[in-house]
């Protein structure tokens, strides 16, 4: 039973990144490789704050919360003054850059050693020290994360959002802010990132820095894409899919001698299968002006 609701603790962390990362994918058109690192900004944020300074909950979310979006301000003015593919490999260097700062910058991160002893998640004295309870706080910020970004795609800043990653030319010829939409979206994907990497923190109690490496970044992408770019429900499912997937084929009973590298050339080869079958094609949005 606890190793069931450890998966899906875990799948609501994902749900929970592959949602924040389909704002800026899904609504923006902004594929962004660097999202484990606003992920892994979270978690150190809140561990060495709540480690040495002894901080609570609600207040190393919201620090986490602002440091990502600063740092995504920074990255999205200068990124997004290049287009597509050029944006690609600028989010991709930036997911570089943080990693190597958690994994070198050893007098704060303590580097590859990582950060043990990370406290319980506290609130109002309550303290989340078992899986039900953390299951359920982490279904609550799945609600309230879901709530969030369905009423920004209802608004009439989420229908621009839409529209320029349909057509940005036409978008921006009927007057709309690109550029500044643009910036938007990403930080607040990149704040809504913070809150899975705090959670995660608090949950394991140990991070280091090969949790938020630039393969977590492409499987975070790979959810978001399987399961449409910007459709919450099927998200969530290839969430619970891709999660469940590498567990479910430990139970196919192979030879020791080659059960890890068959499992992954099954997984990558069922991953590539649902990847091509679940192309979803986006309805283009009528944009008011």
């Amino acid at each position: 039973m606890e190793y069931i609701l450890h998966l899906i603790i875990f799948i609501l962390i994902y749900i929970l990144l592959a949602q924040s990362l389909s704002l800026a994918a899904g609504y923006s058109g902004l594929i962004s490789l660097a999202h484990a690192g606003f992920y892994g900004i979270g978690a150190y944020t809140t561990a060495l704050l709540s480690v040495n300074y002894g901080l609570p909950f609600l207040i190393t979310l919201p620090l986490a919360m602002l440091l990502c979006g600063i740092t995504a301000i920074i990255v999205s003015t200068i990124s997004l003054r290049t287009v597509d593919d050029y944006f690609i490999i600028i989010t991709l260097g930036i997911q570089v850059v943080v990693f190597s700062i958690m994994n070198n910058w050893q007098s704060l991160t303590r580097g590859p050693l990582g950060i043990p002893g990370i406290p319980a998640l506290e609130i109002f004295g309550f303290q989340f020290n078992d899986k039900v309870s953390f299951l359920f706080l982490s279904l609550f910020f799945v609600v309230i994360v879901w709530f969030l970004l369905h009423n920004i795609s209802r608004s009439p800043f989420g229908r621009v959002l839409i529209a320029l990653s349909e057509d940005e030319i036409f978008t921006q010829s009927l007057g709309k802010n690109v550029y500044k939409a643009k910036i938007i979206s990403f930080t607040i994907s990149a704040m809504f990132a913070a809150i899975p990497g705090v959670l995660y923190a608090h949950y394991i109690s140990y991070i280091d820095p090969t949790s938020f490496t630039i393969n977590e970044s492409i499987f975070i992408l790979s959810i978001v894409i399987i399961g449409g770019m910007r459709n919450m429900w099927k998200i969530a499912g290839a969430a619970a899919f891709l999660v469940l997937l590498p567990e479910a084929l430990r139970f196919l009973g192979m030879p020791n001698n080659v059960a890890a590298n068959m499992r992954q050339i099954i997984y990558g080869a069922i991953l590539i299968f649902v990847i091509f079958r679940s192309g979803e094609k986006l309805t283009p949005v009528k944009v008011s002006n």
